[in-house]
């Protein structure tokens, strides 16, 4: 009811309808097509109706929120030729034509929101404590889950149903269980010959690959090529493949993708996907180039599952979205159908790029065609605007996912928790994990590491240490995520005791610990003054060979040189400068604080010698630093030349530091001119004949005695 009363108050916004087979309606749709440039063409039919729903979702895909600076968006543009020939190029550019045949939509002046749940609140702080915090809850959120969803969309759905064990597959995979080391399976399979089929063979693969038997299966199938009839199958290869690209077995894979046989049968496209998709998954990714080249050559046909895992493979080697799209033009010239799997990977490709917009509008687009998106395709449009910190266009999402009738998965709630968990909310992640409950799914250590992260964004950590006892309770194992963002909440609110305990009983579970988990660890030493752990801390780290971020390295500077360990810092960023991290303005900008604290003033020029060598350009904070420290000690003189060259420089801070830096400026500065103007007016008043004469401490003394005897004098004559 709550959007419904959101549209009434906007009915000029752009929004996604709910585009359902069963119901249409005869209103033009938000973009229409060209009457000179067809889109598609490959698809002449005419475009679905449009159904509109009774509770449309608000989702703005045109205009960038007032408030927020618009992100930097790749160009998409052709590659410079001749200028002769650059207008003609730009005109048949595919990506170019695809968004000019839109006719030109009124965007509204100004956006209404979503009415979200309660303290969904649209106005939200960053945690400024520390420069640190960021990376310290690093992979709190639900990328990884994301990221295997995004894999579903760029591979075949080989799953072969409910594999029973029994007869003769039973027995095979009892022998794979229990076969010794210094046998292979093949050679312990006499007995079956003659008495195991094609669809057995199948199903063995299947059950091994479900148990990770990924040598078992490699054997089993080379026994397989060796029975006379061969029971190698284009499905038992279609089945392979993929799990051996799973394991990491890409070359292996390459060896028998080039070994099959060379009947038609084997020229499938099932096969060659299988192929493309375990090599992508073993991030082979030039030999998945090989295998789509030579599906080209034998004039096997693509499908759009061809399509999908080619999009993913493009993304995850960098390739732009501009390049996905011309791939997938092509493909459609090829008469490839289009498909969700497609849409997903499209989608993914260009909200990597920060093109949400243009995500949205394919979708659009796609759903006219009569191809919807899924749940996978969602969470990619949710977690791409929830990382823009544009929450409520997330939430709008989720909206209508519900409204459709999509059912959200665990990946849904997580990327809406992690949100949250960034806005410091942590009593939206407590309702987010009811209702996620209320939905039949049940919470991972995900969910739980976005609550415990909220918490210590809030410096909550015996809320933080609660919500992590909970998930244990539950039945759920931490990961190294969980860990890390326990350890930054007791970093935080200074229970660096606690982080060690915690750290500890990390390695007591065998779970390795992450350079996130290095860094919080590190930070809680840091804060408390212990050298003596921060050093035992990087030692453990270099000798597991844990190779430190830009913030690890700022945080072992920061935590010496406040301690007076001015060489242990150095050292610091000498080890770190062999791994390729240079010190930046703010290492520095601790340095300097540090040597100032510690009353080695002398040495902060020379800092700032260091940084004009390495071309670094000193900051308001650097320039605040020195002031104030030479302040401290009455060096005014050295506390004005360097505010001169922070003017001179531009590098002034906000209005309210420079105000509060500016009154301690003035005050000293008009005690040292009224020093100045009366030593000034006493030499010249000298040089005039002007001062009077000095009386020396004589002629005090005799002056007071006189006084003295007068008025003892005046006393006595009274009486």
């Amino acid at each position: 009811m709550a959007l419904m009363y959101q549209q009434k108050l906007h009915p000029s916004i752009p929004f996604i309808t709910s585009l359902t087979p069963s119901h249409y309606h005869s209103k033009p749709h938000l973009f229409f097509y060209s009457k000179t440039t067809r889109l598609f063409s490959l698809f002449a039919t005419q475009p679905l109706p449009i159904f509109h729903s009774s509770s449309p979702i608000f989702l703005p895909f045109l205009q960038e929120e007032d408030e927020e600076e618009p992100e930097p968006e790749p160009e998409l543009e052709p590659e410079p030729e001749p200028e002769q020939e650059q207008e003609d190029d730009d005109s048949k550019d595919p990506l170019r034509r695809f968004f000019e045949s839109r006719t030109s939509t009124q965007d509204p002046q100004r956006e209404g929101r979503l009415s979200l749940q309660k303290n969904r609140r649209s106005s939200w702080h960053l945690a400024t404590d520390t420069d640190f915090e960021d990376e310290m809850v690093a992979g709190s959120g639900d990328e990884d889950s994301l990221e295997e969803e995004n894999q579903q969309l760029g591979s075949e759905n080989f799953d072969l149903g409910p594999l029973a064990e029994e007869g003769v597959v039973k027995e095979i995979l009892q022998i794979a269980r229990t076969l010794p080391q210094n046998l292979t399976l093949g050679e312990v399979l006499e007995d079956f010959e003659k008495r195991v089929g094609v669809k057995e063979c199948v199903e063995v693969l299947g059950l091994m690959g479900r148990e990770s038997l990924f040598m078992g299966c490699l054997y089993f199938f080379e026994w397989m090529g060796l029975q006379e009839p061969s029971l190698v199958t284009p499905r038992a290869c279609s089945v392979l493949f993929p799990l051996l690209g799973r394991a990491g077995m890409g070359e292996k894979l390459m060896i028998l993708f080039t070994n099959l046989p060379k009947e038609k049968e084997f020229r499938d496209v099932h096969v060659y996907n299988a192929a493309i998709s375990g090599l992508m998954a073993s991030e082979r990714y030039d030999d998945a180039w090989k295998v789509y080249k030579a599906m080209e050559a034998n004039n096997v046909c693509p499908d759009h599952v061809t399509c999908s895992i080619m999009i993913t493979i493009m993304r995850k080697i960098g390739r732009s979205a501009k390049e996905a799209w011309d791939f997938f033009e092509r493909m459609n010239r090829k008469g490839v159908k289009w498909s969700p799997e497609v849409l997903g990977a499209l989608v993914k490709s260009f909200c990597d790029e920060g093109l949400k917009s243009e995500a949205l509008i394919i979708v659009i687009e796609m759903a006219r065609k009569g191809v919807f998106p899924n749940a996978i395709v969602y969470n990619t449009l949710m977690d791409a605007f929830s990382k823009s910190n544009r929450v409520e266009e997330a939430e709008g999402l989720f909206a209508e996912m519900k409204t459709k009738g999509i059912k959200p998965t665990s990946a849904t709630f997580n990327i809406l928790m992690d949100a949250y968990s960034r806005r410091m909310q942590p009593d939206v992640v407590e309702r987010l994990l009811v209702e996620m409950q209320d939905s039949n799914l049940e919470p991972n250590a995900k969910s739980y590491t976005c609550l415990i992260s909220a918490y210590a964004r809030q410096k909550m950590s015996d809320m933080a240490a609660d919500a992590f006892l909970r998930m244990k309770k539950d039945g759920i194992s931490p990961t190294s995520h969980s860990y890390t963002a326990l350890i930054h909440a007791y970093s935080v609110t200074g229970w660096h005791e606690k982080a060690y305990i915690a750290f500890e009983n990390m390695q007591k579970e065998r779970l390795k610990p992450s350079i996130e988990t290095y860094t919080a660890l590190l930070d809680a030493f840091r804060r408390a003054g212990d050298t003596q752990t921060l050093m035992r801390i990087w030692k453990l780290m270099m000798k597991e060979k844990i190779k430190g971020t830009q913030v690890t390295f700022n945080t072992l500077v920061d935590g010496f040189a406040k301690q007076g360990c001015y060489m242990e810092a150095r050292d610091v960023i000498s080890e770190f400068g062999k791994i390729g991290l240079q010190p930046t303005v703010m290492t520095y900008n601790m340095l300097i604080n540090a040597y100032a604290r510690g009353g080695q003033h002398s040495k902060m020029p020379q800092l700032l010698k260091e940084m004009n060598t390495l071309d670094l350009k000193p900051d308001s904070i650097t320039y605040s630093t020195m002031i104030y420290a030479y302040v401290r000690v009455r060096d005014f003189k050295r506390a004005f030349f360097y505010h001169k060259n922070m003017v001179k420089s531009g590098q002034v801070p906000d209005a309210k530091s420079y105000e509060k830096l500016r009154s301690i400026l003035d005050v000293k500065a008009a005690r040292k001119n009224k020093k100045d103007r009366s030593a000034i007016l006493g030499i010249i008043n000298s040089k005039m004949g002007l001062s009077k004469a000095k009386k020396g401490k004589k002629d005090e003394f005799w002056k007071n005695r006189k006084k003295h005897v007068r008025i003892k004098n005046s006393t006595s004559s009274t009486r």
